[in-house]
């Protein structure tokens, strides 16, 4: 049984707790978050688990194997070395910290400590897309021409991340994972519209060797909510539709 210290149970908080008490071998021990009325509301649901405002207890605990972290962004380079410099395995929410140089440095630490660091793409381990990477490596689509994604919705504003951060790096993730090509060049450009705030427009635009081509357009402020990539292949096409109820991904 493999005990797992939660830190942080705002906005996605809940769903890890629950997930990890439905999994088989995994309990969550302890929940940890700054805010009194969310961990009433912790304990409440789960009477067993305990809950603390002070995330070092948590860090602290032997019983505890592994460590999730699910706090603002800015928190999560210093929470998840002190969590692997205490021995835990840690899975981050993403992104994994605010620059390139902490992640890599966070990457060498969980090496060093033996211990297995993840970030939460959670996409990459659906049906759905697990299936897109089969066609692609089965040569079903032919040549690869294009890989077209909108992810854009009248969301939730994030006040510490761009709409990069929050929504382009689920489609990064996965076209890392479906095509077995990493980009030579890289483009993006976005747009503020609340001032003091992130950006919340933005598209990028990858280059690949050959024919192949990239666009992400992400959006906080569409009207309506679209989660929908096209791949262009010589001899096939997908589109996948995560809103879909059924026929996911049709080719």
């Amino acid at each position: 049984m493999i005990g797992v210290g939660v830190i942080g149970y705002g906005y996605w908080g809940p769903n890890l707790v629950r997930n990890f008490n439905d999994v088989p071998g995994s309990r969550v021990v302890a929940v940890s978050d700054l805010r009194a009325e969310r961990l009433v509301q912790a304990r409440n649901r789960y009477p067993a688990t305990k809950v603390t405002e002070d995330a070092r207890e948590i860090l602290a605990d032997s019983s505890i194997d592994a460590v999730v972290i699910a706090t603002p962004v800015s928190t999560h380079f210093n929470l998840a070395m002190q969590a692997l410099h205490a021995g835990k395995h840690v899975l981050v929410e993403k992104p994994l910290a605010p620059t390139s140089e902490q992640c890599e440095r966070l990457i060498e630490e969980a090496w060093r400590c033996k211990r297995v660091l993840m970030v939460d793409h959670t996409f990459v381990y659906s049906g759905a897309v697990r299936k897109i990477k089969e066609l692609v490596r089965e040569g079903r689509l032919g040549e690869l021409y294009y890989y077209d994604s909108v992810r854009v919705n009248l969301g939730l504003f994030q006040h510490d991340v761009s709409v990069l951060w929050d929504l382009a790096v689920h489609d990064l993730a996965i076209m890392d994972y479906v095509l077995d090509s990493r980009p030579f060049e890289v483009s993006a450009v976005g747009m503020a519209h609340v001032p003091g705030q992130p950006k919340d427009v933005a598209y990028v635009n990858c280059f690949f060797d050959g024919h192949l081509i990239a666009h992400f357009h992400v959006n906080w402020l569409a009207p309506v909510k679209i989660r929908r990539t096209l791949i262009g292949g010589a001899r096939e096409m997908v589109v996948y539709d995560d809103l879909q109820p059924s026929e996911v991904v049709k080719v």
